[in-house]
């Protein structure tokens, strides 16, 4: 997403009620995404304490790189005075450069630039290695998660160590919005496939991250509070999985 898209999409989406906001520096959008923020508090009064801004660490590199690319982020973002939530992009770096990272990160918390920190695509060995590191735990883990992704021990050690789940691909990026199960279950409940997937997402205990430039998806992707998918829907679902990866996985490397 270019960054005027980024800036025209967070618009729309805060004018309809969005508060979470999510980029990051691989995006090359941060700068657009925070002023969207700032124009749309500026121009409605809306306090800057009502939106959670998030972006993210691109790469581990180590301390040194960690602590210029915290500050680069929070120039792009200046007016907001703050991150919300700062995550890092990927386990990519190995062990030793994962710690390095995780504890500039926890430095700049402690700052107070930084109001709350996690991870992104981290797999379970990667989270049991943050656990057995005795450090702050991340109060996020951001993954691609959906019916045809399901990450079951993934979302199972999350729920044990209680850290959030963010879906980053909850529609599948439109990759399964003609299955057969999506269809019908749209067409049961006169939705689209997209709200059937967010509503999935939503009742299974992740906090999905729908990402849209055009404006009447934007929309309609936020009315999905008005049915809930039955039980033995949510279980059809669920067995739908093929472990589809919709981008990248690297919740598996070293």
């Amino acid at each position: 997403m270019s960054g005027s898209e980024a800036y025209e999409s967070v618009m729309v989406a805060l004018e309809q009620g969005y508060r979470l906001i999510d980029t990051a520096a691989w995006y090359g959008n941060e700068r657009e995404c925070s002023k969207a923020v700032l124009d749309f508090c500026s121009n409605t009064g809306t306090p800057r304490s009502s939106i959670f801004y998030t972006t993210k660490l691109q790469s581990n590199k180590g301390s040194i790189a960690t602590k210029r690319a915290i500050e680069a982020s929070l120039k792009k973002c200046a007016g907001l005075g703050y991150i919300d939530l700062y995550l890092v992009h990927s386990p990519l770096g190995g062990p030793q450069k994962r710690k390095e990272s995780w504890e500039s990160i926890l430095e700049a918390k402690e700052a107070g630039n930084i109001r709350s920190v996690g991870v992104s695509n981290y797999g379970v060995d990667h989270l049991t290695e943050m656990i057995a590191s005795g450090y702050e735990l991340p109060v996020v883990n951001q993954v691609d998660l959906h019916p045809f992704m399901t990450r079951d021990a993934i979302v199972e050690l999350c729920r044990e160590s209680n850290i959030a789940l963010q879906a980053w691909a909850p529609l599948v990026r439109g990759e399964r919005f003609q299955h057969p199960t999506i269809l019908e279950l749209a067409h049961h409940h006169s939705k689209t496939p997209a709200q059937i997937l967010i509503r999935y997402s939503l009742q299974s205990g992740f906090i999905p991250l729908p990402k849209s430039t055009h404006r009447d998806r934007i929309i309609a992707n936020k009315d999905v509070f008005d049915f809930e998918l039955s039980d033995e829907e949510m279980k059809r679902l669920h067995a739908l999985d093929e472990y589809l990866v919709t981008d990248w996985d690297v919740t598996e490397v070293e």
